[in-house]
């Protein structure tokens, strides 16, 4: 690891919960849990951001278990991937910029994909609207993975919470731990419980499109927030 990496790392562990960057966080773990509810409920039981579930429906879906698309599964794997492989390369393209320019770019291409996915959605019908906005929305949450995995805040992937329900109760008073960063852990959580419920009622409701269009919209939001009070602290 070299110095540059190493401080990152340290700065990345000293990020408090009130911080633009957690916060931005949270609010990216609720986008999450909105964008798979769409995903798992409205296009054929395929995550597009947990791609451990992804795995698991893969599975199922080989040995013929009804209402799961091993083509719908794969293909979010594949756009998974590719996200994140764009992921690393916009981090190498931004390597010697500050850190809000960096993630403001990655979520600003993550808000063109799911606009993207939201026109589609809300314009096109039939088996190809349901694969184009499965590889649309994977491509966009792989990008975001690949973007927070390298800023390293810990408990804080936005995508998945197995590791952070892991720490809360691993490291609680009752495994005779010092319950370190509980807040944030339990924060996630309910982030991700508050994106995905209202997604699950439009969804079961038949507003798949206007639920895109939300996270869309919250997505684009965070990153121009994120980036002012970025500006702010600089300020200060």
């Amino acid at each position: 690891m070299t110095t540059h990496q190493s401080e990152s790392a340290v700065a990345a562990a000293q990020i408090r919960d009130r911080h633009p960057l957690a916060l931005a966080l949270f609010a990216l773990t609720a986008v999450s849990g909105l964008i798979d509810a769409v995903s798992y409920l409205g296009l054929g039981h395929v995550f597009t951001a947990n791609m451990t579930g992804n795995v698991v429906v893969v599975a199922f879906a080989l040995v013929g278990t009804p209402g799961f698309s091993i083509a719908g599964s794969l293909t979010s794997l594949a756009a998974f991937l590719l996200g994140s492989v764009l992921a690393g390369r916009l981090a190498l393209r931004h390597r010697d910029h500050r850190r809000a320019h960096w993630l403001r770019a990655a979520l600003l291409a993550e808000t063109a994909l799911q606009g993207v996915a939201t026109a589609i959605a809300f314009t096109a019908g039939g088996q190809p609207r349901q694969e184009a906005l499965i590889a649309l929305l994977a491509v966009a949450m792989g990008l975001r993975n690949g973007t927070v995995r390298k800023l390293g805040v810990p408990d804080l992937t936005t995508t998945v919470l197995t590791l952070t329900l892991t720490g809360i109760a691993a490291d609680s008073s009752l495994a005779g731990g010092a319950n370190p960063r509980l807040s944030r852990r339990l924060y996630a959580v309910l982030a991700m419980l508050a994106g995905a419920a209202p997604g699950a009622a439009l969804v079961s409701h038949g507003h798949l499109a206007w639920a895109l269009l939300a996270g869309t919209v919250l997505v684009a939001a965070i990153a121009v927030g994120y980036r002012e009070r970025e500006r702010e602290r600089e300020r200060d």
